[in-house]
């Protein structure tokens, strides 16, 4: 009986043990994960420039539809396609033969026509001495006075005859008005050309300077006047920064523009105003109808400056952790002003030495607990400068 009473004995005390282990693992399964350890950013101000951007259409300072003033066949082409000419230089040639002869024919009758003022101021001649002498009446001289004032007049049509005829036969030879690059050339030799066609022979674009067209909303309009000092428009745009022009491949055109003309009006349907930006283009890397971005520059002697990496998207909003006094961290939304390459310019959401999680957002929540370990905003900065 004692044997049986030890054996029950040892069976509870086990059972006891491994009711114990069993707590202990459970316990341990439900305990907390520890705090995650994420790198934390102090939100810092620093000088910087910051840029808006607004999209544009490029356009040659001049553009000029080249079209013929005579109508006929197109004799010559002088040109090709995408040619750099100068002003003056002959484009194209249209037949010639039928304003020659219509000069020449011009030229015979002002022959006659001066033949005929001889003739008339040989009749004055002749009566004006027998009008004297009463001889013949007054009434035949004032005749012939008229008669020598018709030929004059009569002289002078011709040599207008004469004028327009060399005009046209001038119009004949198309020659380039502005220096600059010749476009596409839709006719070729021995099309019959008239004044009237719908399209031009070619278009000529002068691009030694480019204008870069785009529009300002009416509250960045009146946030330009603001900015700017100048008691007139013009002197605002005078004491304006010069400004970028980025192309199509996003890179940065190596020369600066000039903002030089605000449009009169705003657009009623649009709300918006055009603004016009001159770039030199001396080698003719831009065209016509290239377009790109303006880069308007702002400086800001206290911009707030957060990494881009630090912050995430929800419904087209942005947002940042904060972290608070507990180690906890909080969403914020925050609006961004302009930013660089790496940075973003905060005007709104956080405001200077608010800490914000650097990285590793992906897991995190409102709420949730983190171990900090700080990023030093110098170092940062120094390692990838605004």
């Amino acid at each position: 009986m004692k044997t049986i009473a030890k054996a029950k004995l040892i069976v509870l005390i086990s059972s006891i043990i491994l009711l114990q282990n069993c707590t202990k693992a459970a316990e341990g399964s439900n305990a907390a994960p520890p705090a995650p350890e994420l790198p934390v950013y102090t939100v810092t101000t620093s000088p910087a420039t910051i840029y808006q951007e607004f999209p544009t259409a490029l356009e040659g300072k001049n553009n000029v539809e080249i079209r013929s003033q005579v109508d006929g066949y197109l004799d010559k082409i002088y040109v090709e396609e995408g040619a750099y000419v100068r002003a003056g230089q002959a484009l194209f040639k249209i037949d010639s033969r039928a304003y020659g002869e219509q000069m020449n024919m011009a030229n015979a009758n002002l022959q006659v026509a001066n033949a005929n003022i001889q003739k008339a101021k040989v009749e004055v001649d002749r009566l004006e001495p027998l009008v004297s002498a009463k001889v013949v009446s007054e009434v035949q001289l004032r005749t012939a006075k008229a008669n020598y004032a018709a030929a004059v007049a009569a002289a002078s049509q011709a040599r207008a005859s004469v004028g327009g005829a060399k005009i046209n036969v001038g119009f004949t030879t198309i020659t380039a008005p502005v220096s600059g690059y010749i476009g596409r050339i839709p006719y070729k030799k021995g099309s019959l050309i008239s004044r009237t066609d719908p399209s031009p022979l070619t278009l000529l674009s002068d691009i030694s300077e480019i204008y870069a067209y785009f529009s300002l909303s009416e509250l960045d309009f009146i946030g330009f006047q603001k900015k700017y000092e100048g008691a007139t428009l013009n002197e605002k745009l005078k004491n304006m920064p010069m400004v970028d022009l980025v192309i199509a491949d996003n890179s940065t055109y190596p020369e600066k523009g000039k903002m030089s003309i605000v449009d009169g009006q705003f657009d009623k349907t649009t709300g918006a105003i055009s603004v016009r930006a001159v770039f030199p283009n001396a080698n003719g890397a831009l065209r016509t109808g290239n377009t790109g971005r303006i880069r308007m520059p702002q400086l800001m002697s206290n911009a707030l400056i957060i990494p881009q990496e630090s912050t995430f998207e929800i419904q087209d909003k942005t947002y940042v952790y904060v972290v608070g006094k507990d180690q906890k961290v909080t969403s914020k939304p925050i609006t961004i002003s302009g930013k660089t390459e790496n940075y973003y310019f905060i005007s709104e959401g956080v405001k200077a030495g608010e800490k914000i999680v650097f990285v590793g957002l992906g897991n995190l929540k409102d709420g949730v607990s983190i171990k900090q370990k700080n990023i030093s905003s110098d170092s940062l900065l120094k390692a990838r400068p605004l």
